[in-house]
């Protein structure tokens, strides 16, 4: 008996010691509603430990909890952070259930300050490619600094563009084939619903992707997690659009395990900043979830936000000093009404369908069908409206552009230097009128008509229709304490068709389909199978092809976490295919442009790993290095898909090697991180058109231009420092110090028609190999290489706070012509160095432009109110205080492609063909009210 009894007692003392654990758990809700809060980060201060609640706003710390006086800090984006102060005893169970935070009104500027320009909205990069995405989620001062102050200057972190960073929505990508990049304009206006993200930053390891050099952003829209409630939201700004109107509901998770999240937006404006820029953008929302049991949930997404907007261009200072920053050549006076010619229409429904498993209490699957599709559609002027005489196309009309060279004073002093009256001809014309004429264009056209003939002017617009279809599975698993697993499978279809589209005849009824420039009447055909084919309104023509892709990859991933080291290491692999399938057989390349083309290959690898060091609970190291190779986009992959089915010549992946380093100091009173960084991009490709001079001798063409095998460098350092001084006075400053430069000198090639006159200089069936453009050392245009802040906060317990911030911004440089840094330069027709050519003056020539520095000053305040369980309030922000005027980027015009013909035009106290410039907003404001409940 007493050995039974003896075994007994052992046996339970040992199952209790084995199962006696130090928990501390808890649960948080909402202040005022008390439902709970998920995704509320709870982190045991000093360690560093951090868990987030589940959907019922439950957590659990069970592993390595350190005993004594701890401070558990509460905290999500969009509440007010708490500290709870605990005592942990060994083998004890802590209970701090219902904890409650309130909401943070004073943050809501964050989901009201970023206000995108037309330059920064365009395809071609700008502020929004530049941030890389609203950052608001993340609670780290340099990267809300980059987001709310930076953007405005066309900055760009680390110098990248946003294919370099991943954007998903509920787990499915969102960056595009066509050009890596993701398109903000297809949920534009729905801040609401879209503010609950999750932010990886740099190579930081992601649950969703393997991500890119510049993290990853999952935007989660399922309906169980959205805040409960509803709220409605006035805005009015002089920015972009002029008025702006949201309502949203979120149920929250139902008792019949049904939730509803519902929003809806409207912005409009007859004109932003710039002249003539109209504004028209609706915004519908709406995600069900159904929670069938414990383990199993699905969730429906559909997000509907159509916009139309009117462009504005950049300037020479030339039109600036004559028309001022806000000026915009796009548009003219009709019928008592301004219309601009460059209408961006995007129209791209998103349908998501979501599968969530709970496999376990520590593993999840999560897979994914997502379904995108519509149109971009980009309207402009043309002028090469012929007819047929003789069997030839005849006529074409003048350019309507009102700031075309030969109208402005610059070409006249250039050409007539005795006679200033012609300039001054010119310059009054343009100071009195200097747009669009509308009424000249329909006369032109309706006269022509009378007498047998076809449009000489259209309004067309250049189509994108896509089909996509994207299919992924996401796997998370905790495969013990210490270590989780992450992995995925993704892949991606598109068809995408690109034409153009007559949209406006202007007062004709007909247009011919032919290319006016051609010398050959076989070449001037854009369909050889459709020869002098007359169009009308609604017509496709000029070009007309798809482009097909599919993408598969997968990556995989293992975290580890420890007391004093978390460390993690991800790979991953990818094939990417494209083809081009061209529609018409274009009269200039017969033989290469119908049917389908070649198909391309691309296969990408991945790798990086990373570690975070704990020296104590404030002071931590971190470390990441990766190498990634990837697909070039299918915009850099073909060199005229509007015509052909030519490929960049030795195209091939791209190579990205990156690593970065920080300390992190973190106290209840001081937060600092200071990163330094380093990215090399390799064999990269890209594309430009324009009109160039000189090409060869003195021949104008309209030229494709290939700039292949791009080396790039960035490297710089960040710091953020923010420090509560006092309960209500919170003090800021950032900096940003980088320098991003090309690397080699990469190989160019031009293309063109293929006439007699390209054979003449030198063109091969309409290409030429330019060698090497000389641009190793010279800085890449990715605004301010060097960026900084400094400002203040307060914020009174009476719920109302002001805020101001100083952001100086230094070493933006102009955007640099690879053509005139090749051959071409100093060569003349038959190859010859020029003998008038002077290396010192060439040198003064090519110096890369550098912008004056300057500084631009915010003010922000608001106010809240709680009436009951509902709250007001308001949120005003002045941007640019001082009205300060400076350039945030610009480009080179390549048309003085040689030595003779750019000292000649840059002799001239205005040159002729002078860089272009994007300049940034003056003085303006954003005003916001709100009523939730």
């Amino acid at each position: 008996m007493k050995k039974k009894l003896l075994i007994f007692l052992i046996g339970f003392f040992s199952f209790s010691s084995v199962f006696a654990q130090t928990i501390v758990k808890g649960s948080v809700k909402d202040a005022v509603s008390f439902e709970p809060i998920s995704n509320v980060s709870i982190t045991i201060e000093e360690t560093e430990q951090t868990i987030q609640t589940d959907v019922l706003g439950e957590f659990m710390f069970s592993v390595n909890v350190p005993l004594g006086e701890q401070v558990l800090r509460i905290s999500k984006s969009g509440y007010i952070t708490k500290r709870y102060p605990i005592v942990v005893n060994k083998n004890s169970i802590v209970d701090i259930s219902d904890m409650t935070l309130e909401r943070d009104f004073t943050s809501s500027q964050d989901l009201f300050t970023i206000t995108l320009s037309d330059d920064e909205l365009n395809d071609d990069g700008g502020g929004a490619d530049n941030i890389s995405g609203l950052l608001s989620s993340s609670l780290d001062v340099f990267q809300r600094t980059a987001a709310f102050e930076f953007s405005q200057s066309f900055y760009r972190l680390r110098g990248l563009d946003s294919e370099n960073g991943s954007i998903l929505i509920n787990g499915i990508e969102m960056n595009k084939l066509f050009d890596g990049r993701p398109q903000w304009n297809n949920w534009g206006g729905l801040n609401d619903v879209m503010r609950n993200q999750e932010l990886t930053l740099g190579l930081s390891p992601s649950s969703y992707n393997f991500g890119g050099v510049l993290g990853t952003t999952n935007i989660n829209v399922r309906a169980s997690q959205a805040r409960p409630g509803s709220r409605l939201t006035y805005s009015s700004s002089d920015r972009t659009y002029n008025n702006r109107l949201m309502a949203t509901y979120a149920s929250g998770l139902l008792k019949n395990d049904w939730a509803f999240t519902v929003s809806l937006g409207r912005r409009w404006g007859n004109e932003g900043f710039q002249d003539a820029t109209l504004y028209d953008a609706t915004s519908i929302f709406a995600s069900v979830e159904k929670k069938f049991n414990e383990k199993h949930s699905i969730n429906f997404v559909s997000i509907y936000a159509p916009n139309r907007r009117g462009r504005s261009s950049p300037n020479t200072l030339e039109v600036v000093d004559l028309k001022g920053i806000r000026y915009n050549e796009y548009w003219g006076w009709q019928d008592g009404e301004k219309r601009n010619s460059r209408m961006r229409e995007i129209e791209q429904p998103i349908l998501m369908l979501n599968h969530y498993w709970d496999i376990s209490s520590k593993t999840t699957l999560n897979t994914n069908i997502g379904y995108q599709f519509g149109q971009i559609g980009n309207s402009r002027l043309n002028n090469n409206g012929t007819d047929l005489i003789n069997g030839f196309p005849q006529g074409g009309g003048a350019n309507p552009s009102p700031t075309y060279y030969q109208k402005l004073p610059s070409y006249a002093l250039r050409n007539f230097p005795d006679d200033t009256s012609v300039a001054y001809g010119l310059q009054q014309q343009f100071l009195n009128d200097g747009q669009i004429d509308w009424n000249s264009m329909y006369q032109a056209n309706i006269s022509n008509a009378r007498n047998g003939g076809n449009a000489i002017y259209a309004l067309y617009e250049d189509r994108v229709d896509d089909k996509q279809l994207t299919l992924n599975t996401i796997l998370t698993s905790e495969l013990n304490d210490n270590i989780i697993l992450n992995a995925s499978v993704n892949y991606k279809s598109l068809r995408s068709e690109n034409f153009a589209q007559v949209l406006d005849l202007l007062g004709a009824s007909t247009y011919l389909d032919v290319d006016a420039f051609a010398t050959d009447i076989d070449e001037a055909q854009n369909d050889l199978r459709n020869p002098n084919r007359i169009v009308t309104e609604g017509d496709r023509f000029a070009y007309n092809y798809n482009l097909l892709a599919n993408v598969m990859n997968g990556y995989a991933q293992a975290q580890f976490k420890y007391n004093k080291v978390d460390f993690y290491l991800s790979g991953s692999i990818s094939n990417t295919e494209y083809q081009r399938e061209g529609l018409y057989q274009n009269g200039g390349f017969a033989n290469n442009s119908f049917g389908k083309g070649e198909k391309l290959n691309f296969t990408g690898f991945g790798a990086k790993a990373g570690v975070t060091y704990k020296i104590s609970g404030k002071h931590l190291l971190d470390f990441n290095g990766g190498y990634i190779t990837r697909a070039p986009s299918l915009r850099n992959t073909y060199s005229n898909s509007r015509e052909n089915h030519n490929i960049v010549p030795n195209i091939t992946e791209e190579k990205v090697t990156s690593a970065d380093a920080s300390y992190i100091f973190r106290s209840p009173i001081l937060k600092a991180k200071l990163t330094g960084y380093y990215t090399k991009i390799e064999d990269a490709s890209e594309i430009s058109f324009f009109f160039a001079d000189g090409i060869g001798g003195d021949n104008t063409a309209f030229v494709q231009e290939i700039l292949q095998g791009i080396d790039k460098r960035h490297i710089g350092g960040e710091l953020g420092i923010e420090a509560q001084v006092t309960p209500t006075i919170k003090l800021k400053g950032v900096a940003s110090v980088g320098q991003f430069t090309y690397d080699n000198n990469p190989n160019l090639f031009l293309t063109t028609e293929a006439d007699d006159e390209s054979v003449a200089a030198g063109f091969i069936d309409g290409f030429k190999d330019f060698g090497q453009s000389n641009l190793k050392d010279y800085k890449i245009a990715a605004g301010p290489h060097r960026a900084y802040s400094v400002g203040f906060e307060y914020r009174d317990p009476d719920y109302w706070w002001i805020g101001a911030t100083a952001n100086f911004f230094t070493n933006t440089y102009i955007d640099v012509s690879p053509l005139i840094r090749s051959s071409n330069f100093t060569t003349d027709f038959d190859g010859n160095t020029f003998n008038d050519y002077d290396e010192d003056l060439a040198r003064e020539l090519l110096r890369q432009e550098k912008f004056d520095d300057y500084m631009v000053v915010n003010l922000v305040g608001g106010k809240s109110w709680k009436i009951g369980d509902k709250f007001i309030g308001f949120f005003a922000s002045i941007n640019n205080v001082l009205d300060e005027v400076y350039r945030s980027g610009g480009f080179e015009q390549g048309r003085n492609a040689n030595y003779r013909q750019l000292r000649d035009d840059k002799a001239l106290d205005t040159p002729v063909f002078g860089s272009k410039y994007f300049y940034g907003f003056g003085a303006t404001y954003f005003l916001n009210v709100y009523l939730s409940f």
